[in-house]
């Protein structure tokens, strides 16, 4: 068993360390740093790794140190996993122009693996770009990149996060569209638990166009984040749950007009009987502000319960 990245969300969130072990050599390419575990068979770049599983199913260990590599699934279905969690570190390489992982293959999980350092020139460099079919993503971590995790459409998949942290992470410069630390498309589910945001560098902390999500036991750190936006945005409208979450809103804001945003650009998904409870937020100690913890554009019954506001705090407000 291994240690997870990060705590439980609703201690102090200053009391929110990575627990990342010592920061590890470079990775060497001749030792074979990707192993597939079901064949033994090792290989000195991802993508060999990768075409190895081809259209099955397999698990690649990932060694510890710096992976200066990427790798682009295209079929079957693999596990990205590293051998010491924390210590396998993606650094500043992207295929297609993308992401570390490019992955539209029949489905994929990463464990305990770090992505850092990715940008691009459309300024969408991500950590992952998944495509298509289903991604679990657990104990991993996203930092000082242009996006953690972004994807395309797929309305029949899922995408599960547990026990990660996004850092640093987001943009919103140079004539471009923003990024965000994790940006979905319209896939079906989007499941988001026991998870850390912080410190973002622009736009949103979540931004997803899910059918449905279930966004629960998180928290969302923006005390030193600097031009973000929303901390949750479901800009298409979504139904599902956002429950017992942690939000502190930051000083440094291109926009704190509201915590969650629901259905700000579309009224594409419906919305109706979206639960949000249980949940606590707050603004920056000793700054006179006002916002709103849930502003929807819905027009459709949200079913708002019990959430523990700060100061200067408005619970609903319909736009």
């Amino acid at each position: 068993m291994f240690k997870a990245i990060l705590r439980r969300p609703l201690l102090p969130l200053l009391a929110l360390p990575l627990l990342l072990a010592p920061v590890p050599l470079p990775a060497q390419a001749g030792a074979g740093p990707y192993v597939v575990a079901e064949s033994g068979r090792s290989f000195g770049r991802l993508q060999d790794a990768v075409d190895a599983i081809g259209e099955g199913e397999g698990t690649i260990r990932v060694a510890s140190g710096y992976h200066r590599d990427c790798a682009i699934q295209t079929a079957g279905r693999i596990a990205f996993v590293a051998v010491e969690p924390g210590r396998a570190i993606f650094d500043g390489v992207t295929c297609e122009g993308k992401a570390a992982l490019v992955l539209r293959g029949a489905g994929a999980r990463v464990d305990g693996i770090v992505f850092q350092n990715m940008r691009v020139p459309d300024g969408n460099g991500a950590g992952i770009r998944l495509e298509q079919s289903d991604l679990d993503v657990v104990n991993s971590l996203f930092r000082n990149s242009e996006e953690g995790i972004l994807s395309a459409d797929d309305p029949e998949a899922a995408l599960t996060i547990d026990r990660s942290t996004f850092s640093r992470l987001g943009r919103c410069d140079r004539g471009l569209s923003c990024a965000h630390s994790v940006y979905t498309g319209i896939y079906g589910r989007v499941v988001v638990t026991r998870s850390r945001f912080e410190k973002g560098s622009g736009g949103h902390y979540l931004k997803t166009r899910a059918v449905q999500v279930d966004i629960n036991d998180n928290s969302f750190d923006d005390t030193q984040g600097k031009a973000t936006n929303y901390m949750i945005d479901l800009p298409s409208g979504s139904g599902g749950r956002i429950a017992n979450n942690l939000f502190v809103q930051g000083r440094d804001k291109e926009n704190y007009s509201a915590f969650v945003a629901v259905a700000a650009e579309e009224r594409k998904n419906p919305s109706r009987g979206l639960s949000i409870s249980g949940n606590r937020a707050s603004l920056p100690a000793g700054i006179d502000r006002k916002s709103v913890f849930v502003a929807d554009w819905s027009g459709e019954a949200l079913a708002i319960g019990a959430n523990e506001l700060g100061a200067g705090l408005t619970r609903f407000e319909k736009r």
